[in-house]
């Protein structure tokens, strides 16, 4: 795969707009932690989804203009690890959890921990050979983990202005959602499905919908996509739906699920390739 030369040769604005696309979605998950200090929870909330949305686009606007490069993988990175595993763990602290008892920042460490520690696994698995394009994660990406762990948050603003939850129930939701990120769970990857020819008019009419819905009824159909990824899950775990085909982060029993965090390795891992997708 190529990568940018910041020596020797200029650059086209195509090739950064890629890294250009992944500060955006930093911006956007950063000035979300500044909104839930101000007590702004709703615009954090959206600023976090626009940051999921950019880490969707960036990966796929870098292999369209060939401007892969090590720099944008770090940054997509650390990116991942600002927006989904930062920013929503404190919009929630902020919104149910302060002013409460020191003990209710645990499950904010423990979500937080979970999710870099789901990303290094990632990275980890994408250098060792991984398959992060399977039909199947292991575990929770760490994009899913943020829209699922805001659930809480998704059913308040539908029914009222204030939490609906106990702050025990929060803290307690936000340490099961890390745990997910972090098990071996199947977990299905949308980018792999396919669709009939036959049947591409009635998925066309189905996206059109649910944007609509979510257009009118964000909170709501939000929720609802919440329980229903959570219903996935439950499927994989009841069915072990997946577990011998190759996921994303791992590739059967390789150092995705074998060795998730086990110390490194003296030898220097093979040359990262470009900006990778980390759901």
């Amino acid at each position: 795969m190529s990568r940018l030369n910041l020596r020797g040769r200029d650059i086209s604005f195509a090739q950064i707009l890629p890294n250009l696309v992944t500060i955006a979605a930093i911006c956007a998950g950063l000035t979300a932690i500044r909104f839930g200090v101000q007590g702004r929870y709703e615009m954090a909330v959206k600023l976090i989804l626009a940051a999921a949305v950019l880490d969707a686009l960036d990966g796929r606007l870098a292999r369209l203009l060939d401007g892969c490069s090590p720099i944008g993988s770090e940054l997509d990175s650390l990116g991942d690890f600002l927006n989904f595993g930062v920013a929503p763990a404190l919009v929630l602290y902020f919104w149910g959890h302060q002013g409460l008892s020191s003990a209710t920042w645990l499950p904010v460490l423990i979500y937080a921990v979970c999710a870099v520690l789901r990303l290094a696994r990632f990275n980890v698995a994408t250098r060792e050979g991984g398959n992060p394009a399977g039909d199947f994660f292991t575990g929770v990406p760490a994009p899913a983990g943020a829209l699922l762990v805001m659930f809480p948050l998704y059913i308040s603003f539908a029914i009222a202005d204030e939490p609906v939850f106990a702050a025990p129930v929060i803290g307690g939701h936000m340490v099961l959602v890390g745990l997910l990120m972090i098990s071996t769970i199947p977990t299905r990857s949308f980018k792999t499905l396919r669709i009939a020819p036959g049947r591409v008019k009635f998925a066309l009419l189905g996206f059109a919908a649910l944007g609509s819905a979510l257009l009118t009824y964000p909170w709501a159909v939000l929720a609802a996509l919440s329980l229903g990824y959570l219903a996935l899950i439950l499927h994989g775990i009841a069915t072990g739906f997946g577990r011998d085909r190759p996921a994303g982060g791992t590739a059967g029993g390789t150092a995705g699920e074998t060795e998730d965090f086990a110390p490194d390795r003296p030898e220097e891992p093979p040359e990262i390739p470009g900006r990778r997708d980390h759901m």
